[in-house]
């Protein structure tokens, strides 16, 4: 049985706000924006990647999480060096890249309502993000 990880809710306070922050600064792609009987739904997807993330209101026990509270998911970069200077080109405050054991590399950045996330480099698997 297959099971694929597809949607990821992040609690915002403010929609506009975060929708700019993930599509113009993170580069994230824009999949649905819909507001109908008190309920927002933005559904928004990383470049390259089969997993979305949505944000909105009156989304029952989404809305109801405390924004900020989402911490440290995962990017799967190429190359975190590249990854890293684009974000902070785009005006992402980024961490300095942290190198770990067999060239496990991190670089963090947080959303405006402080959700964070972690850009991480694997070598082993480097190739297929080429």
């Amino acid at each position: 049985m297959d099971m694929k990880l597809e949607l990821v809710p992040i609690p915002v306070a403010d929609v506009d706000r975060a929708k700019e922050f993930y599509v113009e600064q993170v580069g994230f792609n824009v999949d649905v924006d819909v507001q109908r009987n008190g309920m927002r739904v933005v559904q928004l997807t990383p470049p390259g990647s089969n997993c979305s993330i949505v944000i909105g209101t009156g989304l029952g026990e989404i809305s109801a999480m405390q924004p900020g509270t989402i911490k440290a998911l995962h990017l799967v970069v190429g190359d975190i060096y590249k990854a890293r200077e684009a974000l902070a080109n785009r005006g992402i405050h980024m961490s300095e890249v942290d190198e770990h054991d067999q060239g496990i590399k991190y670089s963090s950045f947080s959303d405006p309502d402080g959700n964070t996330w972690l850009l991480q480099e694997m070598p082993w698997r480097s190739p297929e993000f080429q």
